[in-house]
């Protein structure tokens, strides 16, 4: 575990806290490394999730299903990011979705009862670790918020340049990379794949946006 403190630093979850007291930390909570091939399903729609996901290397991704096999993407998850914490945190809630890895992955996983619950030898970090779970929290709702902003616009190239600004704004920068392929953007903007490949390519032509491959520049 200690070779991925540099990643564990960056986690939203052990903010604030210092290397040595994380290193104890990761002891305490009983914290564990799971490696997971590309494409394995790291946590499955209707079970109930009992520990926090930590991605230390990869990707993973919140896929939703519908009843016709058609594939939502909610979500990719970066190394240092947490996955599945407000159904971890409520105990009996079935996951409505699927985290699978996009490419092979190294997962650190908490069950989050060794969270919530003020351990016997009186852990002065579990109070900071709390007010960060809580934190974590209220920046994922926002964060869904943000999807549901982008697939509610009537047109794919609406939701294509919502998408896109919302990026640009995020990275600071009129360039950048994002975390999907042509499909998993199509599924992450709730689109089918051959209109939004025709709508990338009438931006283009309009001087509007520049590509390549999963590159984008907000002209």
């Amino acid at each position: 575990m200690v070779k991925n403190i540099e990643i564990l630093k960056k986690c939203p979850l052990f903010d604030g806290i210092a290397e040595d007291d994380l290193v104890r930390m990761l002891t305490c909570l009983s914290a564990k490394t799971v490696f997971f091939d590309k494409k394995y399903t790291v946590f499955a729609e209707g079970t109930t999730a009992s520990h926090i996901g930590i991605l230390l290397s990869g990707e993973v991704q919140i896929e939703l299903n519908d009843y016709y096999g058609n594939r939502s993407i909610l979500e990719s998850v970066s190394p240092s990011e947490i996955f599945a914490e407000a159904y971890a945190c409520s105990g009996t809630e079935p996951l409505p979705f699927s985290v699978v890895s996009s490419e092979p992955s190294e997962v650190m996983l908490i069950e989050c009862s060794h969270i919530l619950e003020i351990c016997h030898n009186g852990c002065g970090f579990h109070h900071k670790l709390i007010y960060n779970l809580m934190k974590a929290l209220a920046v994922k709702n926002l964060r869904f918020h943000k999807k549901i902003e982008i697939t509610s616009k009537r047109t794919t190239r609406e939701k294509l340049l919502t998408y896109l600004s919302l990026e640009k704004k995020r990275h600071g920068k009129a360039s950048f990379d994002i975390p999907f392929d042509r499909q998993e953007l199509a599924d992450y903007l709730e689109v089918e794949r051959t209109g939004l490949s025709a709508e990338i390519s009438k931006l283009k032509s309009e001087g509007v946006i520049d590509c390549r491959k999963n590159h984008f520049t907000v002209l």
